[in-house]
């Protein structure tokens, strides 16, 4: 006899926020007031929570978390109002997702390979950065198209696909779609009146965290729109430009380094 369980993630249109784990992050954040603490937990490195903040406060239309500056101890992180509302409607919609579950406690034979094909329809990205926008901008091309996608705070994304793509994905103005782009696409450059680059993404923000590997370092910047995007580049260049928490840099990414998709 087989059981059936669900899973319950909350959806802004067409983005998916989370389910149980990062709404219990932010829980915890708004308990602790501290992104450690509530990283320990709920059993998540203090990286991985990090990294869980940065993909919903892109994915939501606006912040749920935001860095708290002064205090005793000299700032924190704190829930906005619109994370507090989103914990609660997580509870109800869970309490409710329960009792409908317990409905369909067993699936026949039949059931099961329908649901083992829909898991296998199912895909996970590998890329770091997964900006939700809406399509803005369409420029028809002979072999390839140029679609620019405005993301959360007004920033915008070019990326150059196949005419082909464009079709398939249904991309017109006003469609929504998502951009992936891997970490190590984006290059960081330092803002300069005199930098001319052949790249059309040229996106201004501040380096808020470094980590550092043996040889590479991940680098967390956030756009001037209020989005996160991580680069990995060499611990040679994190020297070479000087580059520290704070520190005003361009995040640059190429048009065909970026992936488009949709949700359906």
């Amino acid at each position: 006899m087989f059981q059936l369980t669900g899973m319950l993630s909350l959806q802004a249109g067409d983005r998916t926020l989370g389910g149980h784990d990062r709404i219990e992050l932010l829980a915890k954040i708004g308990e602790t007031g501290s992104i450690s603490a509530a990283a320990r937990a709920v059993g998540m490195s203090y990286k991985g929570a990090w990294d869980a903040i940065d993909a919903m406060n892109n994915l939501a239309d606006e912040p749920l978390v935001v860095r708290a500056t002064g205090g005793r101890y000299g700032g924190g992180t704190r829930l906005t109002a619109y994370g507090e509302q989103l914990i609660k409607a997580f509870k109800l919609l869970e309490a409710e997702h329960r009792r409908f579950v317990e409905q369909f406690r067993t699936l026949d034979e039949a059931s099961l390979r329908n649901l083992s094909l829909m898991r296998r329809l199912m895909i996970r990205t590998s890329a770091r950065n997964q900006f939700s926008g809406k399509v803005v901008v369409v420029r028809k091309g002979t072999v390839n198209d140029v679609v620019e996608l405005e993301i959360a705070g007004g920033q915008r994304i070019v990326a150059t696909v196949t005419c082909e793509s464009t079709q398939h994905l249904g991309l017109v103005p006003g469609r929504e779609a998502m951009a992936l782009i891997k970490a190590s696409s984006v290059l960081i450059g330092l803002p300069s009146e005199s930098m001319r680059l052949s790249a059309r993404n040229q996106l201004a923000g501040r380096v808020t965290r470094i980590t550092r590997g043996a040889v590479n370092a991940e680098v967390t910047i956030q756009l001037d729109g209020g989005s996160v995007i991580v680069a990995i580049v060499t611990n040679e260049s994190i020297e070479t430009l000087d580059l520290e928490e704070g520190a005003a840099v361009v995040a640059i990414i190429k048009a065909s380094s970026i992936i488009l998709g949709t949700t359906d």
